[in-house]
């Protein structure tokens, strides 16, 4: 556009720079008198543009030092005390954006020395001159230029100012994609100086109705605000030390690998694992899927947190503010709110997040990582919160893509086994992927650091420690590819405290209770005098790990992965030895010697105050898992009182409440407690861990439990005095009784479930260890009470619709739930998706009308059981005993029954559309009305080896393939 502004530098060179010097020309004169030199200088008399100094070899333009927003305003001034008229908002906006846009591009430069080498004395290309050419010849309208003031990263000006920009940098040496992100910085961070320019041009622009100076230091104190808030609370998390180490993060971090998730929630294991960084780039940059949650999925220990620090980080350095990072710990949000704009404020909790628009302003685009979606507070975690929380986030995500005042976008992370029972209820606009363990390069990436920091020697004996022919494999090929395991391996085994003998004859199991129980020991004696430098506690190491274990519990309890060291203080005054030895130590040391207990551990301060939490949530968990097999063994131990307590039933009633009455047992806890109880004994002790007994007294319990006896017992029944002390102890009013009683009973179903899969798996206890959900079966072979599985699912909805799915849906492989009757009164039918009844006997059970998609039946026995009208999509029948199924109107297209026995099915009115029934038995089975063709789903599909003797109903089944009918001659 033809600028008046301009032609005051170019008319007259000579005549401006002489009257410098003249009485009262004013600071606006001298300021256009230096840049009209500055130009003269760079050979550019006949600018149009302030952009045009880009002509100039880029470090004259950084040495320069001239604030060209400063600049910028005074040309405005002296423009109209020279011409005595007043510019047009188009024509400020042109000259001030300029001036904006190369102060911000200054500022990235001179933060960039390497790249002000690279590029800086290269002179400017015959394309730049053209580019810039055209830029002068543009015409602005006024709603442009207001467009441009409220967001210039999204104007028009920006893209032509980005054009000439990156051209120049590409002339100038870089590659084409880091000169896009350059300049895309460049606009993104135009808008703070702009606002500057804006606010100090004073009269120039006073008839545009620019922002006061107040509004202008309110839009600097949010910018202020957000600059703090990344160093402090972004830049600092990679420096952070690892654990009770001397090094970071940064110093031991190598980049993770993942694998694609399909919509179902599988993992797609034959595709390629990629970089997760690149994944995460990748998607930001797609214009495609801005719609898309980025969904980071994990087991413990692979990484997700660092990965967010350090991926947080990068977007800090590489491309903010295309990008603001904000890292949210969901176990620090105090409330999930009806709303998630309102939950991701009090998340922030910073300066930018006081003005009630900070979501809507254009100029802004947040990347928040939302890390640990298994670590939501109690409430999130339950009673449908979870599900709900992500169908918050993916809609927000779609607001965010449909409006043009949010461009935000999510990533967020956590533990699969988190989405158990909600995987079809989850939004469909996540895209999903898995984080894989470490390949043999990630692996070798990760020693060549580590040899960094304790040098070869070391390095060297750890790598034969884990070549070593003794070494397991499950260690080689599984644990000491998860960062954490391996960091715990490493580390040990520098100590000396690890040795490859020591994990001769575990399985995956034991060896990794083995790496956490030595990394207890390790800590509480090898790094003891590292930690301490007087004696802090009075407390012998068995003490303290006593302490541990309780404060691992209270952890669990409080469901938000942070304890208040009170609620400890109050558990441990049960332990009478433990409660002696703590006021002894008080009286030597005169501090709280629990507190200085629990820093002997990788415990920190909690984001509450007065709580502490695990360094990794892992410990947590392993430590739980040990104090319930302290419990657990002394149940079966008549007469015991290591803690004040003894075995009556009314005290182990009691104890089940007050110790799994909070929420539901993890498969991880499980996994560790199953895992302790079965260790091996040391040769010539014998092993606290009686399952014969402990069996007997748990399911004593749960049969009274099933018939009410513990809700309404008077005066206050179990789970009332739970949630009084609890309330106490968490000031929470999250959980009520029933919520207690159902967590604390079906966590009792959950252990007899593991006790009846270690039974079945003994010879010599398979008799005596049979646990039937539903009753033992009488001298007929009926069952005492049917239908009580089925009640259990109803109670169960006090906990969220899926209550009973989220608690035990992943502990019913091998169960024995022969003859169960799972359809109530008026055809209430139960839902199952997604439970796992591998191995189960599920002979003659009726599961009429159940939603049992996506449910595992691989290898289960459902002989004569009633199926018909039952939703089976997704289901897996591999392996399974099928003989005698009723599966009269079922929807089973798709299936994969390969391999199946499915002699006498009744398959009568079921769609078996695309059923593979390849090398299945189908002799004797009722075909009757089946349809077995779909245009949507194909035929069904054979082989050679599929039987089908004695097929009945086949003359009235419904679009029988035509290479069927030739097989069976039909035609």
């Amino acid at each position: 556009m033809a600028n008046r502004i301009f032609k005051l530098l170019t008319t007259d060179i000579k005549e401006l720079c002489s009257a410098e010097a003249a009485e009262g020309i004013g600071e606006a004169g001298k300021a256009a008198a230096e840049l009209a030199k500055m130009f003269k200088e760079q050979g550019l008399d006949n600018s149009n543009l302030l952009l045009e100094v880009l002509n100039s070899p880029l470090a004259q333009v950084v040495g320069t030092g001239l604030p060209f927003v400063g600049m910028a305003a005074k040309l405005l001034v002296f423009f109209m005390e020279k011409t005595q008229e007043q510019p047009t908002l188009a024509e400020c906006i042109f000259l001030v954006s300029q001036a904006a846009y190369l102060e911000s591009f200054k500022g990235f430069i001179e933060q960039d020395a390497s790249l002000l080498n690279r590029i800086g004395q290269t002179p400017v290309s015959d394309k730049v001159k053209q580019l810039l050419k055209k830029l002068a010849d543009l015409e602005l309208s006024d709603k442009a230029a207001k467009e441009t003031v409220i967001c210039f990263r999204d104007s028009m000006l920006a893209q032509e100012f980005n054009a000439v920009l990156s051209q120049r940098l590409e002339q100038a040496g870089l590659e084409g994609s880091q000169a896009k992100i350059l300049t895309k910085r460049v606009a993104a961070n135009t808008h703070r100086y702009l606002i500057e320019a804006w606010a100090v041009s004073g009269d120039a622009m006073k008839h545009l109705g620019q922002p006061s100076f107040s509004e202008w230091r309110e839009e600097q104190q949010k910018y202020q605000s957000i600059d703090e808030y990344l160093e402090e609370q972004i830049a600092d998390k990679p420096k952070e030390k690892v654990f009770a180490e001397e090094f970071t993060f940064k110093d031991i971090y190598v980049p993770l690998k993942a694998k694609p998730i399909d919509k179902n929630g599988k993992p797609i294991n034959d595709a390629a694992a990629f970089d997760l960084e690149t994944w995460a780039k990748q998607l930001l940059e797609d214009e495609q899927k801005q719609d898309m949650v980025m969904f980071v999925e994990a087991g413990p220990g692979r990484g997700k947190s660092v990965f967010c620090r350090m991926f947080a980080d990068w977007v800090r350095q590489h491309l903010f503010p295309i990008w603001t990072p904000v890292l949210i710990r969901l176990r620090d949000i105090p409330k999930l709110q009806n709303s998630f704009l309102q939950t991701l404020k009090d998340a922030v909790n910073a300066g930018f997040t006081s003005d009630n628009g900070w979501l809507t302003d254009r100029n802004t685009r947040y990347l928040f990582f939302l890390d640990g979606f298994d670590e939501l507070l109690m409430e999130g975690r339950n009673s449908g919160g979870l599900e709900q929380f992500l169908k918050q986030v993916g809609q927000f995500q779609r607001d965010c893509q449909q409006s043009s005042e949010m461009g935000h976008r999510v990533l967020i992370t956590g533990r699969t086994l988190a989405l158990q029972g909600i995987e079809r209820q989850m939004p469909d606009n996540l895209e999903r992927v898995q984080i894989q363990v470490m390949d043999d390069e990630l692996q070798k990436q990760w020693l060549r650091k580590w040899e960094v920091q304790f040098g070869a020697a070391k390095t060297s004996a750890f790598q034969q420690f884990l070549e070593d022919e003794c070494c397991p494999e499950q260690v080689k090929s599984d644990l000491a590819r998860e960062p954490l395991l391996l960091y715990l391996l490493a580390a040990m085994h520098r100590d000396g405290i690890l040795k490859v003998e020591n994990f001769q004859g575990t399985n995956s199991t034991q060896a990794k209770i083995l790496i956490y129980n030595q990394a207890v020991n390790w800590v509480l004696t090898e790094q003891r005098s590292k930690l301490l430098n007087r004696d802090l506690t009075e407390l012998e190491t068995e003490d303290l790990r006593r302490i541990l274990t309780e404060a691992g519990l209270c952890v669990v309890q409080s469901g938000v992965e942070s304890a208040h060291v009170a609620m400890i203080e109050e558990r441990l005054k049960s332990d009478n030895s433990v409660k002696t030895l703590l006021e002894e130590a008080q009286k030597q040391i005169g501090d709280n010697p629990l507190r200085n207990a629990l820093a002997v551990f990788y415990l920190q301060q909690g984001s509450k105050d007065g709580s502490v939490e695990f360094v990794h949530k892992s410990f947590g968990e392993f430590l739980c898992a040990e104090r319930l097999k302290e419990s657990l063994e002394e149940w079966t131990e008549p007469g015991k009182k290591g803690r004040g307590f003894n075995t009556k039933d009314s005290d182990m009633d009691w104890e089940i409440y007050d110790l799994l009455g909070y929420g539901a047992l993890t498969e991880e806890i499980v996994e560790y407690l199953m895992g302790l109880l079965t260790t091996p004994a040391v040769a010539g002790e014998e092993s606290p861990f009686r399952p014969v007994e402990l069996f007997e007294r748990l399911e004593d319990f749960y049969l009274r439990w099933c018939e009410g006896e513990f809700s309404d017992a008077p005066p206050e029944s179990l789970p009332q005095k739970k949630l009084r002390l609890l309330r106490g102890q968490l000031k929470t009013q999250e959980l009520g009784q029933r919520q207690i009683d159902i967590y604390a009973g079906l966590n009792v179903m959950i252990l007899l479930l593991e006790l009846h899969r270690y039974g079945q798996q003994r010879d010599e206890l398979k008799d005596t260890m049979v646990f039937y959900p539903c009753g033992k079966p009488n001298t007929e072979g009926k069952l005492d009470d049917a239908s009580r599985l089925l009640r259990l699912i109803a109670y169960s909805c006090c906990v969220g619709d899926s209550g009973f799915l989220q608690i035990v849906e992943i502990f019913f492989s091998g169960a024995n739930l022969s003859g169960a009757n799972l359809v109530g009164a008026d055809f209430w039918h139960a839902n199952l998706s997604g439970v796992n009844f591998s191995g189960a006997n599920l002979i003659g059970a009726n599961l009429i009308g159940a939603n049992l998609s996506g449910v595992n039946f691989s290898d289960a026995d459902l002989s004569d059981a009633n199926l018909s009208r039952a939703n089976l999509h997704d289901a897996n029948f591999r392996g399974a005993e099928l003989s005698g199924v009723n599966f009269i109107g079922a929807n089973l297209s798709g299936l994969d029954l390969i391999e199946a026995n499915l002699t006498e099915v009744n398959f009568s009115r079921a769609n078996l559309s695309e059923v593979n029934f390849s090398r299945a038995n189908l002799s004797e089975v009722n075909l009757s009305h089946a349809n077995l063709t779909n245009c949507t789903f194909g035929d069904i599909q054979w082989d050679e080896n599929t039987k089908w003797e004695n097929i009945r109903g086949l003359d009235i089944t419904v679009n029988v393939p035509e290479g069927l009918k030739q097989q069976l001659g039909m035609q």
